[in-house]
């Protein structure tokens, strides 16, 4: 019997009563300073996720189910350091076929046929022809461009939902292309290309059954070495592919985190691999910027402290002229930005 969950994190208030079915995201065992055990949580359902503690039997409840299992908990919602988080007084496995996958992962919001389509159109404008048979060969490959469809851009800090891989990339190729043309000298076909196969990796590099989480080739390869060897496999299918061009393209994917110390094996050597580090940047800290916002509860035009960008961000409310951003607008216009 599939379970028809109720209650969504995103709506859990503090002093409320909980008992519903949760991804077990995350699990750890602590002491607490008289040397008790207790166990810290983190759930998660398609809304989001949220702290929870054991402090009372803590080994049956930390054998009861294993980190990526669905749990079914009792519990107490209490505010702690600003945030809401839930006392556990039960939680037991519960059986993968007994919830409905969709109602524990995120999804785009975003229409993915449409997003889809202006990403090819963007590809056919290409006037170097190896590029653009570069990038036919990755749009022939059905089992790829499903799993390209689907896959998160991340486990957490951006685009962590389902479908956020295309809007990611189709975000990044829609401002390189506006940018390609605002300096001289770039390569905008060069460019474009990388905007798109930048983290194709990370189809592999993350499983997003019921829950985002890393594979073992993602953990021990990283998105970016899996994202050169597919690109090197395509290139090989195409006939006189120029060997200097292959390099150039394999550097874009090798350098967009920029440096060394973010995963990236060589810093951004070229003109096009420079920016296409700055508009991945650029996008990724906007949609982690305005996921941030979206979650935090209206009545403030200030948001809580981010504690991975060390600061509160200011959202002026409806009544000061904030409308939001133009996605929803834009959804009707596929010649309009994301």
């Amino acid at each position: 019997m599939t379970h028809a969950k109720k209650r969504f994190i995103a709506d859990i208030a503090a002093n409320e009563t909980v008992a519903d079915i949760f991804v077990l995201a995350e699990k750890n065992l602590a002491k607490k300073r008289d040397g008790n055990p207790f166990l810290t949580l983190v759930l998660a359902d398609k809304s989001g996720q949220i702290r929870a503690v054991v402090w009372d039997d803590v080994e049956r409840a930390a054998a009861a189910a294993a980190a990526g299992d669905f749990v079914r908990v009792q519990a107490t919602a209490s505010e702690y350091r600003g945030s809401v988080q839930l006392v556990v007084q039960a939680i037991t496995a519960v059986p993968a076929d007994a919830v409905t996958p969709a109602d524990y992962l995120p999804v785009t919001s975003r229409d993915v046929a449409q997003m889809f389509a202006r990403l090819r159109a963007v590809t056919d404008t290409f006037q170097n022809p190896m590029l653009k048979a570069l990038m036919d060969a990755f749009w022939a490959d059905e089992a790829f461009v499903r799993r390209f469809k689907t896959a998160p851009a991340a486990k957490k800090m951006h685009h962590a939902y389902l479908g956020g891989l295309l809007e990611h990339t189709l975000s990044m190729v829609l401002l390189a292309d506006r940018i390609a043309g605002h300096y001289g000298g770039v390569d905008r076909d060069l460019l474009l290309t990388g905007a798109v196969l930048h983290d194709i990796g990370k189809v592999r590099e993350f499983a997003y059954t019921h829950l985002i989480d890393y594979t073992d080739e993602g953990r021990l390869l990283s998105h970016i070495v899996i994202g050169v060897q597919m690109v090197e496999a395509k290139i090989q299918t195409i006939a006189g592919f120029p060997e200097t061009l292959a390099m150039l393209v394999k550097h874009l994917v090798v350098s967009h985190h920029g440096v060394r110390e973010f995963g990236s094996p060589e810093p951004p050597k070229t003109i096009e691999a420079v920016l296409l580090n700055h508009v991945d940047e650029i996008d990724a800290r906007i949609n982690a910027i305005r996921e941030f916002m979206g979650a935090e509860a209206s009545g403030s035009n200030w948001t809580g402290y981010h504690r991975l960008l060390e600061r509160h961000f200011y959202k002026p409310g409806v009544e000061q002229g904030d409308k939001g951003d133009n996605v929803d607008q834009n959804e009707k216009n596929p010649n309009a930005t994301l």
